[in-house]
């Protein structure tokens, strides 16, 4: 159980700090264009591996991708997946 925790801990933190990147590197970009953004998939991934919290706050916090559907949408139903997930997996297992 400490080791899922562990890596629900580091999943959301690392997913919190790719859009934090996306967003710095989005502003940059306006500037110079050569500047290489975190693609959609990367980000949309690391919320479907157990960063959807993560990738929530960090959308909210960070203000970014808060105006596409794919995330303003999608997030959330991932996040109400994995809590579903979560509650059905404790109540039958534990």
């Amino acid at each position: 159980m400490d080791i899922i925790i562990i890596y629900l801990c580091l999943v959301n933190v690392v997913a919190f700090w790719l859009y934090g990147l996306d967003k710095r590197k989005a502003i940059k970009k306006k500037k110079d264009k050569s500047c290489r953004r975190i693609p959609e998939k990367v980000l949309l991934c690391w919320a479907i591996i157990g960063g959807s919290v993560g990738s929530y706050v960090g959308m909210r916090f960070y203000n970014h991708k808060t105006k596409k559907p794919l995330f303003f949408i999608g997030i959330p139903v991932i996040l109400g997946i994995q809590v579903a997930i979560a509650v059905y997996l404790w109540v039958f297992l534990f």
